[in-house]
């Protein structure tokens, strides 16, 4: 056991990452319960369904659970821009035998306005919060750690990475390129500066004083020493728990992770208007391909992606999903998430006991 884990109440250095719409909170309690941190995310549900989610995973569980939310700062409408994105769209949209939207809007909130969702967390206290895509105003931050709630925060550079310390937060999250999902960047306008999960863990370790935890890239127990040996304090894992029962991933993710296609996974911000990591697929090369218009915001692109998923959907097409993945994809491992946990710990051990 070290700080981290010490403060996190945990018994293995392993956090199952948050994954919205993916991690449920029978994920979440399962990964608990084994010894590590479950997380789920409610960055894309409403105060009232968020407060849901965290009394399903407390009647799962009475050890320590994270509650990830996104503090991206809210998108701001373009007409113009969103109507020549629908139009990019159409064809697309036609070989499914539909039309796009009339228009689009922002599909979520930041829990840097989202009052509602921040009296809810501020109510229920859970024991771990975590931001990702920013941080919140300083205030909500002081008022979280106030109610005695634990605070993490992605970061991809060493400038985010100083920001979350200088903010108070407790342990920071590297964020490699070689994570799935969602990339943790403060700021898409400044661009991504793409650092890896190795260089970024040696980066925060050594100029940092609160723990780092890893993320990126990282699938067994071997990847966990390694990122340890670093300088990281805990793991997080995500593609590794999609395959999970208790993931929430449809028969067409799972199928899509087991196969070959997992070897390949591309950055993209066609899908959602903010660059995120899935496996390779016709969204991502055909809609993102040649001289295309502007991509609308976070939130008011994905609007109009997700629409296109379902239509693609419904004609039995899986080619233009969020398939969202890390570049250690085809590692991934369908077992329960106890016993994945396990697993991933004993792999850990016996990395360590080889030197």
């Amino acid at each position: 056991m070290n700080e981290a884990t010490r403060l996190l109440g945990i018994e293995y250095p392993i956090i199952q990452a948050p994954m919205a719409g993916t991690a449920t909170p029978a994920m979440a309690a399962a990964v608990s319960n084994a010894g590590g941190l479950g997380s789920i995310s409610i960055a894309a549900v409403n105060a009232a369904a968020g407060q849901k989610m965290i009394a399903e995973t407390r009647a799962a569980t009475d050890k320590p659970f994270n509650i990830n939310v996104f503090c991206n700062q809210p998108s701001t409408p373009n007409a113009a821009q969103e109507q020549a994105w629908l139009e990019h769209l159409r064809p697309f949209f036609a070989e499914f035998g539909s039309e796009p939207p009339a228009q689009i809007a922002d599909i979520y909130t930041s829990f840097c306005t989202d009052q509602a969702q921040f009296d809810m967390l501020l109510a229920e206290r859970p024991p771990v919060v975590s931001f990702h895509l920013g941080l919140p105003p300083q205030d909500r931050i002081d008022a979280l750690k106030a109610a005695g709630i634990l605070l993490l925060a992605s970061a991809t550079t060493l400038d985010e990475a100083f920001a979350v310390q200088n903010a108070g937060i407790d342990m920071v999250v590297a964020q490699g390129i070689e994570a799935g999902g969602h990339r943790g960047i403060f700021d898409p306008e400044l661009g991504d500066q793409g650092i890896g999960t190795t260089a970024l863990v040696r980066l925060f370790a050594t100029h940092l004083k609160i723990p780092v935890i890893a993320a990126g890239g990282i699938m067994d127990g071997a990847g966990i020493a390694s990122v340890m040996a670093l300088g990281a304090s805990v793991a997080q894992l995500g593609t590794a728990f999609v395959l999970c029962p208790e993931s929430a991933a449809n028969p067409a993710y799972r199928a899509m992770l087991g196969s070959e296609r997992a070897r390949v996974t591309q950055v993209t911000t066609v899908i959602s208007g903010r660059p995120a990591r899935g496996i390779a697929n016709r969204f991502m090369r055909e809609v993102g391909a040649g001289q295309l218009p502007s991509v609308p915001g976070f939130g008011i692109a994905y609007n109009a992606g997700k629409k296109l998923i379902e239509a693609a959907a419904a004609a039995g097409n899986p080619e233009f999903a969020a398939h969202w993945a890390g570049q250690g994809a085809a590692l991934a491992r369908s077992l329960p998430a106890a016993e994945l946990l396990q697993t991933l710990y004993a792999e850990y051990q016996t990395a360590l006991a080889k030197g």
